[in-house]
């Protein structure tokens, strides 16, 4: 059974507005869910691609269909990640920034708060990092992917700094 015309200009539509929805719903969430899906993360996020599916292609079960909105998506995620790439707003919008969690051995509580870290959590990627104690890190930071970043203390010593001019690098714009 092959799809009409509307059907499939439909599809793309419904496809659209699913994945546009879904871009700003998620990025609304934060950056922890990110790097550190729980189990509850997982089952929402499967409850979510099975309700959208629907949404997408409607009563259309088609191949054509089910192609359709393949495209759509593939072409919306190429053309914003081209766009994203190209606009330091956008890449902020839609990737955020990183959110310090620690500053010189203390816990920035507030931050971690906004961020949507527990203090267990937190422990928990210092450990990763082989670090027992707060005291022992200089800085941890949020990355926008959702990972956190660790510099303790004795990773920077005297002399390890290049003397070297570095060199910024620069989009083409």
């Amino acid at each position: 059974m092959t799809a009409s015309l509307h059907t499939l200009l439909d599809v793309a539509l419904r496809t659209s507005i699913v994945y546009l929805f879904l871009l700003v719903g998620l990025r609304l969430t934060g950056t922890r869910q990110l790097g550190q899906m729980s189990t509850f993360d997982l089952v929402l996020l499967l409850i979510i691609a099975n309700a959208v599916q629907n949404a997408m292609v409607g009563p259309d079960t088609s191949l054509a269909g089910g192609l359709v909105a393949a495209g759509v998506l593939i072409g919306w995620h190429r053309a914003i990640d081209w766009w994203r790439v190209r606009s330091r707003g956008l890449s902020r919008l839609l990737s955020g920034e990183g959110v310090m969690l620690i500053h010189n051995g203390k816990i920035l509580q507030e931050h971690c708060v906004r961020a949507g870290i527990t203090r267990d959590e937190l422990q928990q990627a210092l450990r990763e990092h082989g670090v027992a104690r707060v005291d022992d890190v200089m800085l941890a930071v949020l990355e926008p992917d959702g990972a956190i970043s660790v510099v303790r203390y004795d990773d920077i010593k005297p002399g390890d700094r290049p003397h070297r001019r570095i060199r910024a690098i620069r989009r083409n714009q």
